[in-house]
């Protein structure tokens, strides 16, 4: 389990960004001027990210991750490039998070309602399906329903769970997730985000200024979120488990005064008898 001060004082972790390729940048001529303070030069006309600045963010980035894992708040992870899918679904699955995989739909935070029509409706077609209510569809009728069953799926299955609104999201490339990022900028709510040299972070609460277009990279920061949400989530669990603890001991002391003044109750009606 990783703890804010370990990731804080590991020396070995800029040394793992860098063999992550999490330093490389785009092109100069695609650079964002508010990239440019996360920069430590170029070479070869290609940016090279500041691997110090990079740490910096990163220790605040995941600081707000353990914070929601810690109230049981939902981080939704949105990684619709080719290069983010697979890395964002399996760390997103293990954490029994929400996800955005394959193309985010307009509206699915500021349309929200609309948007659970469309999860109802792909659960009640599964369930018919299952149960084998669809055989008494004709083979067309079956076959549509099906391909309506596997667009949804597409669509909207890694947010089947999703049932309020997330406290935050958390983004592969806030550039090519432009959408998602306005959404939550009109809801408040807050984003987290790997982004590299070609961003626009003003409206980034919480940039992590790297390479968002590498496997390796993606799947380097994709794993430090991880870490930081199993460690919130067991503060939370350990925080629960330390209240039902203090309210057993509590009910026990209380029980114990009920009963000590019942026996002194006791006592006195014997002696004036």
């Amino acid at each position: 389990m990783k703890t804010k001060e370990t990731i804080s004082t590991n020396p070995s972790l800029i040394e793992r960004m860098f063999e992550a390729g999490a330093h490389f940048g785009y092109s100069r001529s695609r650079r964002h001027p508010s990239s440019t303070k996360f920069l430590f030069g170029s070479k070869g006309g290609s940016d090279i990210i500041d691997l110090e600045k990079t740490h910096s963010h990163l220790g605040k980035a995941l600081d707000a991750v353990r914070e929601y894992a810690a109230k049981g708040k939902t981080v939704l992870l949105v990684g619709t490039k080719p290069e983010a899918r697979e890395a964002v679904k399996e760390i997103a699955t293990a954490l029994a998070l929400p996800y955005v995989t394959y193309k985010w739909i307009g509206g699915t935070l500021t349309n929200f309602s609309e948007i659970r029509k469309r999860v109802e409706r792909l659960r009640m077609l599964k369930g018919q399906k299952e149960r084998g209510d669809l055989d008494v569809y004709s083979k067309k009728e079956r076959r549509d329903l099906e391909d309506e069953i596997t667009r949804l799926e597409r669509n909207f299955g890694g947010v089947v769970t999703l049932e309020r609104i997330p406290e935050a999201l958390f983004v592969i490339d806030p550039r090519h997730e432009d959408t998602a990022v306005t959404e939550a900028k009109k809801l408040g709510v807050s984003v987290i985000a790997l982004a590299n040299s070609d961003c626009n972070v003003k409206d980034i609460q919480c940039p992590i200024p790297g390479n968002d277009s590498s496997r390796s990279s993606i799947r380097f920061f994709l794993e430090q979120m991880k870490s930081a949400f199993v460690d919130g989530t067991e503060r939370k669990e350990f925080a629960k488990a330390t209240a039902l603890e203090a309210a057993k001991n509590a009910e026990l002391l209380a029980t114990q005064e009920k009963e000590k003044v019942v026996a002194h109750a006791k006592e006195t009606s014997e002696d004036e008898q």
